[in-house]
C-alpha cells in the first residue's frame, strides 16, 4: 500500500497577523510556520495505514526552502522520501488550480495507491487541492474522510456529513482521499526517527523538470484585499413593564441575534 501525503506549511496558529503594505494578503516577515494540521492528520493516517498493510509513504510539500523544516517532521515520523517543489515559478501557483496543476504534474509518474491530504489548509482554506489533483489525475476521490479501510481493488471511507451523519462509500483504487482533523491522535517524531530522517530521499523538483512555466501556474483567482474585520457595538435599551421587555428580549435573540 503505497500512499503519497500532500502537505502544506502554514503560519503557527499563535502568530501575530499584519495586514502587509500592499494590502493584499498578511505581513510574513515575523512569522514563524508549522504544518496545517489537517495535513498532520492526513501524515498520521498514512502511516498507520502503512503499519497495517506495508507499503510506503512519500510525502510532496511545495514551497520556499523554509517547508523542509515540515517534510523533515514527515520524516522523522515515518515517512519514507519526500518530494520538494522548490522553485520560483511555483510561487506563482497561489491558488487551487495552480497549486493542485503542480502537485498534480509531480506525482502523475509516481506509483501509488492512495493520495491523502488534508481536507483543507489553516491558512487559505480552499478545501479544493486534493479534488483539483484527483481530475487532473484521473483519481476517484471522497473527501471528509473519517475512517479509511483498504480492501481488494478499492478502499471503504466513512465520510463526515452535516449533523453528526456519517456515510459509508466505496471507490475503487487508486484514490484520493482528504483526511478530516481529529481522524486519529498525532505521534511525535522520536530521537531515533530524528536521526534516521537525515539519510532519506529528500528530492528536489523544479518547474522545468514538469515541465511547467509560470505562466502554466498563473492562478485563476486573486486576492484583491485583505483586511481585518471592522469591530463596532450597538447597544439598544429595551423599555417597558418587565414581562413586555422580556418579551421584547427574547423576540430578539430569536429572530435578530438568531441564538435562540
Amino acid at each position: 500500500m503505497n500512499i503519497v501525503v500532500c502537505l502544506k506549511q502554514v503560519p503557527k496558529k499563535d502568530s501575530i497577523l499584519r495586514i502587509a503594505a500592499d494590502g493584499k494578503w498578511i505581513d510574513d516577515r515575523d512569522l514563524s510556520y508549522e504544518m496545517s494540521e489537517a495535513d498532520a492528520y492526513a501524515l498520521e493516517e498514512a502511516l498507520r495505514q502503512k503499519e497495517k498493510h506495508g507499503g510506503e509513504v512519500i510525502v510532496i510539500c511545495m514551497g520556499p526552502e523554509r517547508v523542509r523544516q515540515s517534510i523533515k517532521e514527515a520524516l522523522a515520523k515515518g515517512a519514507d522520501r519526500a518530494i520538494h517543489l522548490y522553485d520560483e515559478a511555483f510561487d506563482h501557483a497561489s491558488d487551487a488550480a495552480g497549486i493542485g496543476r503542480a502537485l498534480a504534474a509531480a506525482l502523475k509518474d509516481e506509483k501509488f495507491d492512495l493520495v491523502f491530504t488534508g481536507l483543507q489548509s489553516d491558512d487559505y482554506g480552499f478545501a479544493q487541492v486534493g479534488l483539483v489533483i484527483a481530475e487532473r489525475l484521473g483519481l476517484s476521490s471522497a473527501t471528509i474522510a473519517m475512517e479509511v479501510q483498504p480492501e481488494e481493488g478499492g478502499v471503504r471511507v466513512k465520510r463526515e456529513l452535516e449533523s453528526g451523519w456519517f456515510q459509508w462509500v466505496k471507490i475503487p483504487l487508486p484514490a484520493l482521499l482528504t483526511i478530516q482533523s481529529g481522524i486519529n491522535q498525532l505521534r511525535y517524531a522520536t530521537l531515533k526517527g530524528i536521526m534516521a530522517a537525515k539519510k532519506k530521499e529528500l528530492r528536489e523538483v523544479k518547474a522545468a523538470d514538469l515541465g511547467l512555466t509560470a505562466d502554466d501556474l498563473k492562478p485563476a483567482q486573486v486576492i484583491e484585499r485583505a483586511y481585518l474585520p471592522l469591530k463596532s457595538k450597538q447597544t439598544e435599551m429595551i423599555e417597558g413593564k418587565p414581562a413586555e421587555a422580556a418579551a421584547k428580549l427574547v423576540e430578539k435573540l430569536r429572530f435578530d441575534a438568531r441564538v435562540l
